[in-house]
């Protein structure tokens, strides 16, 4: 039986990255995903290749700022399936600058989309949970979250606040039957790494003791096994997924 089977997952920022990856791994494993995503496009196109890979899949266009827009689909998940097993919530976006230079709208839209969408997400499908009586909600943190990082200000807040979600939501819905974990990546080859010119990325690659940087699907098998029963007695921890760069 695959681990995953009959599960229903909805995943945030699906369309690319680390979500695409996650989304396939999900329904590798026999999840229904719900992918969503800011592009109709994308979600499509994942949801096409769940399929392919033998799992039910739908995509939706989800902003997760707006609440309006996460109830929408949350309630349509639950008319359709019933149930929402697993939310990911790993729709994120960055806005780079050092303190004395970053905006206010540089810091509110990092704030929006990394902080407020995982609370609008979060509590969306909580009640849902609650009354089936199981469920387990994953956050994206970043080892950024845990030791910072120069010029992210911004991402470093939300990160470490997500954590700061995970630890209280653990214990609040853990009597419930629900699990809270976080995942912490390291230097990630996804789509934001590509505007980085190739000698940085080589530095970065450096300085983990693996030598190189991590993939999707490596931060997607984590969600996986979080996301099944074979962590049932994991809840509250935050899980760095970084080649080690952090010992």
């Amino acid at each position: 039986m695959k681990r995953l089977e009959g599960k229903i997952a909805l995943i945030t920022g699906a369309g690319q990255g680390i979500g695409a990856a996650t989304a396939f791994k999900f329904a590798a494993e026999g999840a229904t995903v719900v992918a969503c995503d800011m592009r109709q496009q994308a979600v499509d196109a994942v949801a096409e290749r769940c399929q392919a890979l033998g799992g039910q899949a739908i995509g939706r266009v989800m902003d997760v700022t707006q609440r309006s827009q996460v109830n929408a689909v949350v309630q349509e998940v639950l008319q359709r399936y019933g149930r929402i097993d697993v939310l990911v919530n790993n729709a994120g976006v960055t806005q780079d600058a050092r303190l004395q230079k970053m905006t206010p709208e540089q810091f509110d839209r990092v704030m929006d989309v990394n902080l407020r969408g995982v609370f609008h997400c979060s509590q969306a499908v909580a009640d849902a949970m609650v009354l089936q009586g199981s469920g387990v909600i994953l956050n994206a943190s970043s080892i950024v979250g845990i030791y910072g990082n120069f010029g992210q200000t911004n991402y470093a807040a939300t990160k470490f606040g997500v954590i700061g979600f995970t630890k209280t939501w653990s214990r609040e819905l853990g009597p419930k039957g629900i699990r809270v974990n976080a995942v912490a990546p390291g230097f990630v080859d996804t789509p934001i790494l590509r505007t980085i010119p190739e000698k940085v990325l080589q530095e970065m690659a450096h300085k983990v003791p693996l030598k190189r940087l991590g993939t999707p699907e490596e931060i997607a098998n984590v969600y996986a096994f979080l996301a099944s029963d074979e962590a049932s007695y994991v809840n509250g921890a935050v899980i760095e997924v970084c080649g080690g760069m952090t010992v």
